[in-house]
């Protein structure tokens, strides 16, 4: 059996962009494998793409993807854990980051040895009602949990990459069991107190502990913005929870920021500036 030049080139794309990366998942690796392995035809579109790429193939790519992800999601549970046998796992994760108003929040979590729920998932692809059933189980459940939150005069003082590592230190802090090691959904993060830590890009949608972080972020942050909302109603913070919306920075157009907002992001869009002539 031989290699296909397209499909080959194809895959080495692909192993680079994604396997070390760890962005794509076991499914989408053996979808390129099976693509090397057996189809004539596709190495024909892949060997055009590479070599003469148009609008309609990078669309039929894209949609693969796609496809494939969906498919990830609805066959593939996510993982107790990323070490396993090697103690105590801290999952991590922050909400809130790109907003433009209120703190940034973030949460630790260490589940049990064994726990699984197939409902867990990120927050985001979660809705809100479902999110707070899922903080009630994940907080009878879990063997420790801890909410760190940092406010939004505390970003604009040490920035928002800074702030939200704060937050997940601050959270660690509160766990009543020390951990043994850290994974962080994405990929930066400071040391904390000599724990080894792993970044993991789109950990909420791969390991148990992380998903379980990402909701009692999000949820915890939610609450706070709902009460920021009855003091300044006009934002209104209880449905886009200070998200930079058009219906948001509407409200900032029309009557100004407030004391919540971020003052070191940037508000409004930037307008279309037209040269003018004397």
């Amino acid at each position: 059996m031989r290699f296909k030049l397209g499909s080959f080139a194809f895959f080495l794309l692909a192993s680079f962009l994604g396997i070390t990366s760890k962005i794509f998942s076991k499914i989408e690796i053996i979808f390129y494998l099976i693509i090397i392995c057996f189809s004539t035809k596709v190495d024909n579109f892949f060997s055009s793409l590479v070599c003469k790429p148009d609008g309609y193939s990078v669309f039929l790519v894209v949609n693969i993807f796609w496809i494939i992800n969906i498919l990830d999601l609805a066959f593939f549970e996510l993982k107790n854990k990323y070490l396993a046998d090697k103690g105590l796992e801290a999952g991590c994760d922050e909400a809130g980051r790109g907003c433009l108003a209120g703190p940034v929040v973030a949460a630790a979590v260490i589940l049990p040895e064994g726990y699984t729920n197939n409902k867990l998932n990120d927050s985001k692809k979660i809705n809100e009602k479902n999110r707070y059933l899922l903080r009630d189980e994940i907080e009878k459940n879990a063997l420790c949990w801890g909410v760190g939150i940092v406010d939004h005069a505390m970003i604009d003082k040490i920035n928002i990459l800074k702030a939200s590592i704060k937050a997940m230190h601050l959270a660690i802090d509160k766990l009543k069991d020390r951990p043994d090691y850290l994974i962080i959904d994405g990929n930066r993060f400071f040391p904390y107190n000599s724990i080894p830590y792993y970044c993991i890009v789109k950990g909420d949608s791969k390991y148990l502990s992380i998903a379980a972080a990402s909701i009692l972020a999000k949820t915890y942050r939610d609450d706070i913005m709902k009460k920021l909302h009855d003091e300044f109603p006009q934002y209104n913070w209880k449905k886009n929870k200070g998200y930079p919306t058009v219906e948001h920075r509407k409200a900032i157009s029309d009557i100004g920021s407030c004391i919540y907002h971020r003052k070191s992001f940037q508000l409004l869009k930037p307008q279309l500036e037209l040269p003018f002539k004397d």
